[in-house]
């Protein structure tokens, strides 16, 4: 929270070209409609909300950063389906099946044990929900990449490893084990 809060001035500047590779990327391989509920875990400052708010019935912004989502609350005012939560990803606020999508870029790095991390964000998403989660492969290998997924009862339903790319991106559902 500290090292996001510090560098939250600089964050778009930082990161946007990387993030926005990801979207792209992430977005390709899903549907979303008026009735998809959305949970942007990790959302910085809000960057994603362009790209699907005005498909979604609503999208929650995530972040434990307060700075960061000082930053998303000036992108979610562009939206009126957009709401900021300022939370662990590891302790989630929300009821049981709340989210259809749940998209978590570049935040498995950051916890302390990855798999729980994805079942806690599976505690809020609907049983069929689909999950975009992706890994900086300078900090998780893809093997272990695919561990995580697996232990945390995720199945991979596409997965990218560009070259362009710093991360791995994976569009994953629910294992049916």
């Amino acid at each position: 929270m500290r090292r996001y809060d510090l560098t939250a001035k600089i964050y778009d500047e930082r990161y946007s070209k990387e993030q926005e590779a990801k979207y792209k990327v992430a977005l390709e391989t899903l549907s979303l409609s008026r009735e998809s509920t959305v949970l942007d875990a990790g959302c910085g400052s809000g960057m994603f909300f362009a790209h699907i708010a005005n498909q979604t019935k609503f999208t929650v912004g995530l972040d434990i950063s307060r700075e960061l989502l000082l930053l998303a609350e000036e992108r979610a005012r562009n939206f009126s389906n957009v709401f900021l939560v300022q939370a662990d990803a590891d302790h989630l606020p929300f009821k049981r099946g709340a989210f259809g999508y749940v998209f978590a870029f570049t935040v498995l790095q950051n916890m302390p044990n990855p798999s729980e991390t994805l079942k806690e964000l599976q505690n809020s998403a609907s049983q069929n929900a689909r999950y975009v989660v992706t890994a900086l492969k300078s900090a998780i290998s893809l093997e272990k990449f695919g561990r995580i997924l697996q232990k945390a009862g995720l199945a991979v339903a596409s997965l990218r490893d560009d070259e362009i790319l710093r991360c791995y991106v994976v569009s994953a559902v629910r294992s049916s084990n």
